[in-house]
């Protein structure tokens, strides 16, 4: 598997990156069935734009949303729109391509229906497949379980298992936070993966009298990391106002591993 960090930026778009969006890919040369896989974890404000450059949105084989605030999934409308009315490939050519797979919260047709400004007799189901998580699922060669966070609205990380790219014939796991204040479950959900791309939104000491819930500081990623045994640790979702040095350094104090703080268009592989 590589994974591409698209999207970094924390809440809202920034100078050098869009909001959240991470492109998973399975090689021809990896895959047991021979063909490429392209697998986007969020798709938030900006995002669609820069995730042209490692991919066409023609090519994807889904969209998984780790929850609906604006910055991990707004961009989904975008979408909508390449798919409907792209010139040569565009539902409102005649074309026949299946919807493409878009799965979410048990409200995320509703939403993205709603930010678009749909009508009550309009859907998009000739496009997008809107539909709820409904357990551990499979697409193509990728192995992807939801599990809950704990965040204001229902949130989910991701975790990931499909065809290891450094060890041929063996499968690598990489897990995706999502937006999460530090819980059991996101321990659990990086437990021993390959790769762990971690959101550090929050800063320790600045951001103490925030309500919990939230947020995950450097400091609370490094020991989601440490506590879940993963290999390699990368954190994502840092705001433009944020000391992305700080943040680096919050979680080295709590783990010894590999780590780095994403920038959008770096890859890895796994």
């Amino acid at each position: 598997m590589r994974l591409t960090t698209v999207g970094t930026s924390g809440s809202f778009a920034g100078p050098d990156s869009p909001a959240s969006c991470h492109l998973v890919q399975v090689g021809a040369d990896v895959s047991p069935d021979g063909r490429a896989w392209n697998v986007v974890l969020d798709l938030g404000n900006g995002a669609l734009g820069a995730l042209q450059r490692h991919v066409d949105p023609l090519a994807l084989d889904a969209v998984l949303l780790s929850h609906l605030h604006p910055d991990h999934f707004v961009d989904v409308c975008g979408l909508y729109v390449y798919l409907r009315y792209h010139p040569g490939a565009g539902a409102e050519r005649g074309t026949h391509r299946a919807p493409l797979p878009v799965l979410g919260p048990d409200d995320v047709a509703a939403r993205v229906a709603q930010a678009y400004g749909l009508g009550p007799d309009e859907d998009m189901s000739a496009q997008l497949d809107l539909r709820p998580y409904a357990g551990t699922f499979d697409v193509g060669p990728l192995r992807v379980e939801p599990v809950p966070m704990y965040h204001p609205v229902p949130a989910f990380g991701l975790r990931v298992t499909g065809p290891s790219t450094v060890r041929p014939g063996e499968r690598a796991t990489l897990a995706y936070t999502g937006d999460t204040d530090y819980c059991e479950n996101v321990v659990g959900l990086a437990r021993d993966v390959d790769l762990l791309l971690c959101e550090a939104a929050f800063h320790e000491g600045r951001d103490d009298l925030v309500e919990p819930g939230i947020h995950l500081t450097g400091r609370r990623a490094g020991r989601v990391a440490r506590e879940a045994g993963a290999r390699r640790l990368v954190l994502t979702h840092v705001p433009p106002w944020n000391d992305r040095a700080a943040t680096a350094a919050e979680a080295a104090g709590e783990y010894a591993g590999p780590l780095e703080v994403a920038t959008s268009g770096a890859t890895y592989t796994v």
